[in-house]
C-alpha cells in the first residue's frame, strides 16, 4: 500500500500519538526527526501551509494535523480500529477529541507557562477540564473501551507528559484521590506493551520544558 514515513520532533506528543497508531494496527514505518528550528525542504513540501508536524507520508501522499492523521490511519488500515463503528459513538468520539485539545491541553499549557494569579486560574480551568474527562471515563478501562483507541491516544500525553509539566510549573493537577479513574487510566495505558516502547525520555523531557517555561515568562 505504499511506504510509510512519519515526520516528527522531539518531544512532541502529537508526533507520537501517530507513531502509537501506526503500532497498534502493526505497520511498518520509518521516522524521520525534524528540527523545528531549521525544518527540511521535505517538511516544507509536504506542510507548506502550518510547515508542522507530525506529517504522515503515505507512499506520495502527505496528510497533516494529528487528528486527521490518526483517522487516515484508521480508514486505510482497518485491523485494530480506532473508531467505533457505530456513528453516535464515532461523533461521540470525534467530540470529547476536540474537548481535550481546546480545553484541557490548552488551560494545562496555559498553567505551566503562567505563574501568580494567571497561572491560579489556568490550574482552576485545568482541573475543570480534567473533571470532565474523569467523568467519560467513568470507571471504563479505556476511553475507547476495553482497549486502547481514538480517545485514549488523543489525550495519551496525559500519562506521560503531565507529571513532567507539574513537576516544571510548580502545581499539582492530577492526583489519585481526586481523579480516580483517571489516574488508573494513566497506570493502564503507560503500561500497555505498544504504548510502552514508544516514549520519550522524562529527563530529556524536563529539560526541554524547563527552557520552555523560561522562554514563556521572559516574553
Amino acid at each position: 500500500m505504499g511506504e510509510v514515513k512519519v515526520l516528527g520532533a522531539f518531544p512532541s506528543p502529537f508526533a507520537y500519538r501517530v507513531e502509537w497508531a501506526l503500532l497498534h494496527k502493526r505497520i511498518k514505518y520509518e521516522y524521520i526527526e525534524e528540527d523545528l528550528k531549521n525544518k527540511s525542504p521535505l517538511l516544507l513540501k509536504c506542510n507548506p501551509l502550518y510547515k508542522s508536524i507530525p506529517v504522515l507520508l503515505h507512499g506520495v501522499k502527505p496528510i497533516a494535523e494529528s487528528l486527521i492523521i490518526l483517522e487516515y490511519i484508521d480508514e486505510t488500515w482497518r485491523e485494530n480500529p480506532l473508531l467505533p463503528q457505530d456513528p453516535s459513538e464515532k461523533a461521540k468520539a470525534r467530540f470529547w477529541a476536540k474537548f481535550a485539545e481546546e480545553k484541557c491541553l490548552r488551560s494545562i499549557r496555559a498553567a505551566f507557562c503562567s505563574e501568580g494569579k494567571e497561572q491560579e486560574k489556568a490550574v482552576e480551568e485545568s482541573l475543570e477540564a480534567l473533571r470532565n474527562l474523569e467523568e467519560e471515563l467513568n470507571g471504563k478501562e479505556f476511553f475507547g473501551g476495553e482497549s486502547v483507541g481514538f480517545l485514549d491516544l488523543v489525550v495519551g500525553w496525559i500519562p506521560h507528559w503531565l507529571p513532567v509539566l507539574e513537576e516544571v510549573g510548580g502545581c499539582k493537577l492530577l492526583d489519585a484521590e481526586s481523579f480516580p479513574s483517571l489516574h488508573a487510566w494513566c497506570n493502564r495505558f503507560l503500561n500497555t506493551p505498544f504504548i510502552k516502547e514508544k516514549l520519550p525520555p522524562s529527563e530529556r523531557l524536563f529539560v526541554y520544558y524547563t527552557n520552555v517555561r523560561k522562554e514563556e515568562l521572559n516574553k
